[in-house]
């Protein structure tokens, strides 16, 4: 007999929906952060380095680094694993340190 996490928790979790990411659409799951939605698609990179503009993505998952920021509903520098995804939401590249305002 087939069995799923949901089933054993008794859960009925709300239906998928949509992010974008520059433009592209993106599958999300309700509790799923943007760095989760992400990957999920297929989207391993999302911010570029100041320096050199070499790509980053998630890289600890937790909160701890700043490899997954990038820019949401057009406010930079949000680390991606701890936002999370809701329907609508916009998600662009972040390129180095996305506003000068907002520098890390």
């Amino acid at each position: 007999m087939a069995r799923n996490p949901a089933d054993l928790a008794g859960a009925t979790p709300e239906p998928p929906f949509e992010i974008r990411m520059d433009g592209r659409a993106v599958p999300a799951l309700p509790g799923q952060s943007v760095a989760a939605a992400l990957w999920a698609a297929g989207i391993l990179a999302w911010r570029t380095t100041r320096v050199n503009g070499r790509p980053r993505g998630a890289f600890c998952g937790i909160g701890s680094c700043f490899d997954c920021l990038a820019t949401v509903n057009g406010t930079a520098n949000q680390r991606a694993c701890l936002v999370p995804a809701r329907p609508g939401d916009l998600v662009t590249t972040q390129e180095g340190n996305g506003r000068a305002d907002l520098a890390v």
